[in-house]
């Protein structure tokens, strides 16, 4: 049935999070249900459907970032989409400077997910973005994002766009948020935005706090200048600011007014070890 697809297989299963298909969900419903940093419950058809353009999720081992993550993909459990346009910056400087896939299926402990070639066909043509799997191949930010979308849409009921960034300057975020927002409208697509990244890197907790909430009020507005200038000016380490960026820009002209913030906590908060820590936020476009 999939032949002739390339198999992008998993990179950080059984490091980032489990390797067990039943390990997986157990652990992916812990996330749903922790109280304090998740959203408390786990999504059911009662779970509340509104309009969602795309999110802001975190990439680390779920052990650390998994329910913070949780209020995200809780809040969308419900909507209809088509295609997931998944964005994420590059950790490892492989490949092209942005690359997306074609022809594959993504593997995880939970099933294959097919990339929507069409739709990476109509993004990628006449921007920046390169057709290259290699830039794919190892990295995370991604593929976390997989087990949670597999979990709230049983049977893998969606496709994916998957878009990894090495650069991440301003003109190519507008760039690439625009040629999504365009491609989706072209094709009549029900798509859905997420960004995968993490925030202030290896600082004390309330320096991370500090940072991140400047930062995160930029992302809230929808104002992709305000948010390269505090970056710059706060030196915010976080890894996918051109994935939020893009997805800010892509959000906005597909017809989200604004952003809204459901949870951030850092490492420290979820571990105790407060010195040196990494912040996570989800955060809906609406």
């Amino acid at each position: 049935m999939n032949k002739g697809l390339k198999i992008r297989h998993p990179a950080v299963s059984g490091i980032f999070y489990p390797n067990s298909p039943s390990e997986l969900r157990q652990l992916l419903e812990q996330s749903f249900l922790n109280k304090d940093f998740g959203p408390g419950r786990i999504p059911s058809v009662s779970t509340p459907v509104r309009k969602v353009y795309g999110i802001v999720s975190p990439h680390a081992g779920y052990a650390y970032s998994g329910s913070v993550a949780a209020n995200g993909f809780f809040q969308i459990s419900n909507m209809d989409y088509e295609t997931v346009i998944m964005i994420g910056p590059n950790h490892y400087g492989i490949g092209s400077g942005v690359a997306t896939m074609r022809q594959a299926l993504w593997k995880t402990p939970l099933g294959d997910v097919e990339v929507n070639t069409d739709l990476a066909d109509t993004i990628s043509k006449g921007s920046v973005i390169d057709i290259d799997e290699f830039s794919h191949s190892k990295d995370h930010c991604l593929e976390v994002q997989l087990p949670f979308l597999q979990l709230i849409r049983r049977n893998n009921e969606f496709k994916i766009v998957p878009i990894i960034m090495m650069l991440q300057d301003k003109e190519t975020a507008v760039e690439i948020g625009r040629a999504i927002a365009l491609a989706i409208k072209e094709k009549g697509t029900r798509g859905f935005l997420v960004a995968s990244s993490d925030f202030t890197h290896y600082e004390p907790n309330p320096e991370a706090h500090r940072k991140d909430s400047e930062l995160i009020d930029a992302i809230i507005s929808l104002d992709v200048s305000l948010f390269y200038d505090i970056l710059e000016r706060l030196h915010v380490s976080a890894c996918g600011y051109g994935a939020i960026a893009s997805t800010m820009i892509a959000a906005r002209e597909l017809g989200a007014s604004k952003g809204e913030l459901l949870k951030y906590a850092t490492s420290g908060d979820v571990t105790g070890d407060t010195n040196s820590v990494v912040g996570y936020a989800s955060i809906l476009f609406i």
